[in-house]
């Protein structure tokens, strides 16, 4: 092993120790899922990439502790009452969260990609509810395990209809595991202005998530799927407001977060590939600095999107990337 190599393993080693110790000096909780992870973006989620034991391995070996399954569920309910989860697709989580606790590895459970939740909430409330009730009754004796409700609502969904929705969703999964980490985030795409509308349960277990991609117009740009809306390619970023920004952004919701005693996660961060490497590399390590300065576990996006940290067609990391954010 080189010198390096020592110097990483060290630093790794040294780093889960402070940010366990951040961890409970912040929040006052020991959370069920790690420091350090990231997204399975584009997996499980409708995006079609492969998921596999050697992208796990990647991931491990790399210094994450935690990963997060993006799971598209909406299209996999029956039509009807109790819109049963389709076994083959619940099965083929299955051994994606063994697969991932085989190599060490915690995992956040994510309800993503239903839109039509958010466009139409009173009609697909039910369809939420039985999806939750089915999830935590499958996974009632696994541990490492944690679950977010739901991946960013947004709207036509107001804060005020998502304020009564939460708890119901909670309670079906308390009805099960009344100590599981539970994830919430605002409405408004879970973003930091949106937290003064989030109302709480009351409730030690649920830790509130963040979304981070500020400034949009830099992160998503030329991303054609926003039709314009992001800034064109070549949007430069890194300068000393820039990074000023990035610093009272998340000091915002850290504040916010201490006011009402909850622990808070930086849920999802990155950008997209159309950046320049160097400005990317800069932004993902101001962020990530930034949040473990304030005592925030963290889970990037993503593993192998066009966001993504690890280049599949290689089978390599992006380097500036993963060392933006394992340092």
């Amino acid at each position: 092993m080189e010198a390096g190599d020592l110097a990483r393993v060290a630093h790794r080693v040294l780093g889960r120790v402070l940010e366990g110790r951040h961890r409970r000096d912040a929040s006052g909780y020991d959370p069920a899922v790690g420091a350090r992870g990231i997204s399975l973006g584009g997996m499980l989620d409708g995006g079609g990439l492969p998921l596999g034991g050697p992208h796990l391995d990647a991931v491990r070996a790399a210094g994450f502790d935690t990963v997060r399954l993006p799971v598209r569920w909406d299209d996999r309910l029956a039509a009807r009452p109790p819109f049963a989860v389709e076994p083959a697709w619940f099965a083929r989580v299955d051994d994606a969260i063994h697969a991932a606790h085989a190599r060490g590895l915690d995992v956040v459970l994510d309800v993503h990609r239903y839109d039509a939740l958010s466009e139409d909430p009173d009609r697909h409330r039910p369809r939420l509810l039985a999806l939750w009730d089915q999830i935590a009754r499958r996974y009632a004796g696994v541990g490492r395990l944690a679950f977010e409700l739901l991946n960013e609502p947004h709207e036509p969904m107001t804060a005020e209809r998502w304020n009564a929705l939460l708890p119901e969703a909670l309670a079906v999964v308390r009805a099960v595991s009344p100590a599981r980490t539970v994830l919430v985030g605002p409405a408004r795409w879970n973003v930091v202005d949106a937290l003064p509308a989030l109302v709480l349960p009351d409730d030690e277990h649920v830790r509130v998530t963040i979304h981070y991609y500020s400034p949009f117009r830099f992160t998503h740009q030329g991303a054609a799927w926003l039709g314009g809306a992001a800034g064109p390619p070549g949007t430069a970023w890194g300068t000393a407001a820039e990074l000023a920004r990035v610093r009272t952004d998340l000091e915002r919701a850290v504040a916010w977060a201490r006011a009402r005693g909850r622990p808070l996660v930086l849920g999802e961060f990155g950008t997209h590939d159309v950046a320049a490497p160097d400005d990317r590399a800069r932004w993902t390590a101001c962020v990530r600095t930034e949040a473990e300065r304030l005592g925030l576990d963290w889970i990037a996006w993503d593993l192998a999107t066009d966001f993504g940290v690890y280049d599949l067609a290689r089978d390599a990391w992006r380097a500036p990337l993963r060392d933006a954010l394992l340092g």
